[in-house]
């Protein structure tokens, strides 16, 4: 993942308004073009009545390291254009064992306006947890 060019605390700065995300707890390890590491600490707000971590959890992770790869470039740059999910797929793989997700999102396909992004998760202790498709659409605002 090439960050050199990316001012990641501008990304940061960029993404606190996200406040859906940040009260989740995800945090912004890596930016670069097209593609982006994330994290999220894990407590009890992440956890299901059945003491498993939430699945909508573990996609919110995901679509916020898609928003960041996705976007990183255009904001870093000052440029006019967002990318928004079009459509998103989960495949759930494992349950986390460890205290912590980890995202890595990159992008697979990019055109004029769709973009396919593929996203995987997995927990501090390297369980596979998810593997996440996403689509993208990019508009001017």
């Amino acid at each position: 993942m090439d960050a050199e060019n990316i001012d990641i605390e501008k990304i940061r700065l960029f993404f606190e308004d996200d406040r859906y995300a940040m009260r989740t707890g995800v945090r912004i390890v890596r930016a670069a073009e097209n593609a982006a590491e994330c994290s999220m600490t894990l407590n009890a707000f992440h956890l299901n009545a059945g003491g498993a971590v939430q699945g909508g959890a573990i996609y919110t992770l995901a679509d916020f390291a898609f928003a960041v790869a996705a976007n990183a470039g255009a904001i870093n740059a000052g440029r006019n254009t967002r990318t928004v999910t079009l459509s998103g797929n989960i495949c759930y793989l494992k349950p986390p064992r460890g205290d912590r997700l980890i995202a890595k999102a990159t992008c697979l396909s990019m055109g004029k306006r769709i973009s396919v992004y593929r996203v995987l998760i997995s927990d501090d202790l390297k369980t596979s947890v998810a593997d996440v498709t996403i689509n993208g659409y990019r508009s001017d605002f």
